[in-house]
Order: C-alpha cells, then sequence, then structure tokens
C-alpha cells in the first residue's frame, strides 16, 4: 500500500529538517526519510559556526534570511539550539592579509552589503585579548556566533514531526522513480508517493541526483575537528584566520573546539572516516603559535563528518533542471549548518510558490548542465 504525502524529503540532516519543517509551515504534509538518523553525519557534528564571515557573494543572500531566522531560532523550533552571537573574528596575522581584508569589506560595501567590518588591531584586541600583538587587524560579523549542530538539527526534526511530518528513520529510500507525474519512493516495507521530491541526501546526494539522470560535480569529504581540555576563559567570538587554516571556539566550560576544514578519507558506503592525524597535529600547532594561553592544553577527542563538497564550494538549491518535481538541496561544501533555516525556508517557496525572494541564482543545478 502507498502512502500519499505532498512531498518526500531524501535526507535527515538540518537541511532536509528545516525543509520539512517549513513545508508544514505552509500546510503541507511531507515525509523525510533518513537512512540512519537525523544529525549522524556533517549537520550533527560540525563546528556548529552560525557564520556570515567570508561567505561567497552567491550565498551572502540566502546566509542574511537564515541569520533573521538564526536570532529568534527558538521561537521556530522551541528550542534555543544552544546559539549565541557573540560574532565572528577573521584574523590577519600579517599586513599582506589585512590589505586583502579591505579589499573584500570594500567589494561587499559596493554590493550594498554591510555585516563585514574592517577592524585594525586595537579593536581585534578588545574583541581577542588573546590575539598576538604583531596582528594588524581582520573583519568581524557581529551577528554571527555559534550553535550546538546536533541539538539544532534533533530540535528542527521534532517540531517538523510534530507539526505532521511522517518520519522515518535508520532506512534507506530506495527504488525512487515517477509514475504518472508522481514521485514514488520505497523506505523498507513502506511505499510512499508525492508530488515533490527533494534530494537533501548530503555526500549522498550526488549519488542520488546520478541515479536520476542529473550527474553534478560533487566529491565526498570529511572535515575534522578535535576538542581541548579546559582553560580559562580567553574568547567569546568564534575566529578564523585569513593565511592559515583554523577555526576555533571556545564554550562556556572551557574547552576550545579547534577546526579549520583539513580532511580526512571518509568511506560514505560504510559512514565510516580515517582521521589525518599529521594535519591535526598542524591545526593543534597553529593554536599553539597564535594564542600562548592554550599550550597547556591538551587534545581530548578529535572527529570527522561526511558531507558533499561541491566542484565551485557552493550548494545546489532548487529545482532540477531535468525533472518536474525535483528539487535539489545539497552539496553546503562545509559551511552549510548556517544557511540550514533560511534554506529551508527558500526551498518551502520555491515548492509551494514556484520563486523567492531570496537570490539563489548562482546556486542552481543549471549551472552543472553540460
Amino acid at each position: 500500500m502507498n502512502t500519499r504525502a505532498d512531498a518526500i524529503i531524501i535526507g535527515g540532516g538540518i537541511h532536509g529538517c528545516s525543509t520539512a519543517l517549513h513545508l508544514c509551515l505552509r500546510g503541507l504534509r511531507p515525509v523525510l526519510i533518513e537512512k540512519d538518523y537525523a544529525g549522524r553525519h556533517a549537520s550533527g557534528v560540525n563546528a556548529g559556526g552560525v557564520r556570515q564571515l567570508t561567505r561567497h557573494m552567491a550565498e551572502i543572500p540566502l546566509s542574511l534570511r537564515s541569520m533573521d531566522l538564526w536570532e529568534h531560532i527558538e521561537d521556530l523550533v522551541d528550542d534555543s539550539c544552544g546559539f549565541d552571537n557573540h560574532g565572528q573574528v577573521l584574523v590577519a596575522e600579517m599586513e599582506d592579509e589585512f590589505e586583502l581584508c579591505r579589499e573584500r569589506v570594500a567589494e561587499l560595501n559596493l554590493h550594498g552589503f554591510t555585516h563585514e567590518e574592517l577592524i585594525d588591531a586595537r579593536e581585534l584586541r578588545r574583541l581577542v585579548p588573546a590575539v598576538a600583538e604583531n596582528s594588524p587587524g581582520g573583519i568581524v560579523s557581529r551577528r554571527d556566533g555559534a550553535a550546538d549542530p546536533a541539538r539544532t538539527t534533533t530540535a528542527f526534526r521534532r517540531k517538523a514531526e510534530r507539526l505532521g511530518t511522517i518520519v522515518r528513520e535508520g532506512i534507506a529510500a530506495s527504488n525512487i522513480r515517477r509514475e504518472n507525474k508522481i514521485w514514488c519512493v520505497d523506505a523498507g516495507q513502506e511505499s510512499f508517493e508525492a508530488p515533490i521530491l527533494v534530494n537533501a541526501a548530503g555526500a549522498w546526494g550526488g549519488q542520488m541526483a546520478a541515479g536520476l539522470g542529473e550527474p553534478m560535480s560533487v566529491e565526498a569529504v570529511a572535515p575534522m575537528l578535535m576538542i581541548t581540555s579546559r582553560v580559562p576563559e580567553f574568547i567569546k567570538p568564534v575566529v578564523i584566520l585569513r593565511g592559515r587554516k583554523l577555526s576555533f571556539k571556545q564554550f562556556r566550560n572551557g574547552t576550545v573546539l579547534i577546526g579549520g576544514g583539513y580532511l580526512a578519507t571518509p568511506y560514505p558506503e560504510t559512514n565510516d572516516t580515517v582521521l589525518d592525524w599529521r594535519k591535526l597535529q598542524e591545526s593543534a600547532q597553529t593554536v599553539f603559535e597564535l594564542f600562548p594561553m592554550m599550550r597547556s592544553a591538551t587534545i581530548v577527542r578529535a572527529w570527522a563528518g561526511i558531507e558533499a563538497r561541491m566542484r565551485d564550494d557552493l550548494p545546489v538549491i532548487g529545482p532540477s533542471a531535468k525533472h518536474e518535481g525535483l528539487f535539489h538541496q545539497f552539496g553546503f561544501s562545509l559551511h552549510g549548518f548556517q544557511l540550514g533555516p533560511g534554506a529551508g525556508a527558500v526551498m518551502a517557496e520555491l515548492i509551494v510558490t514556484g520563486k523567492t525572494n531570496t537570490p539563489i541564482d548562482g546556486l542552481r543545478a543549471e549551472r552543472f548542465a553540460s
């Protein structure tokens, strides 16, 4: 027996759960199918950065839309998600890096964006007192911050389910097909059908798209993170570097989360990752050099989550270039967590009304058409 729904969403990360929630808010009844459990992969194990800072021009409008939702996240999902907005700071370690920061802010201002602000050495040290004395300045995005990724994804899933989403976890979607203008998907012993299908399958989104005859330039990657022992409080904003791979944040309990884009080896077929300990050592060494406060800390744990990275490092959001009723929402390329609330809202608009006021032209699937 087939269960009829208004939409079928494949993938239970923050993007799939956000789209399910926003569809419910518009009166639709979606089905969400997740092969593991919501937040099992990138959405639940990332650094939790809620970041507008340093985004590509093509995704800034979506990032701004999403930040408006983050600032009222408890109203949306009935949970604060551990969100704080102490800002994010990009540190320039040398004068040539500071000049690049100056050029970046000037370019944004020309396009009418004011969320990134150039700061001199004095303001940098006010925001990040422990930064090295020779740092000439940087950029701050004062509305930015961080949240708990697993808690956030779970909150979106729970609210979507309370509002009517049918959630199936621990069951892989299979036999995806289109019959008489209706999408049909099997999930274990159940079958679902709907006029709308959303590919929010994360690292497996490219495989799903290719299986539907719409291949895109995507690969599975596994960004690494590590957490330290507790140290006295020395920083509130999230900090990233202009020249070297590093991002980090101190939690309220004193531990410090260290990331920055170094990759483990992913095995999507088995959900496994193998860490690159030499690259993790480089991240730890950078922190050691930049912040003397951290030299007494020890690394407690390290991990990696599997996600999709597109050839141009920009996600695919919007309708399929080939199939009616198919929408893509994957490939967030190591920076999709902050976009989750806004991307779900935009996707729901596209599905229900066929349009959105948030510019996403540079993120559509058509850019990969041969």
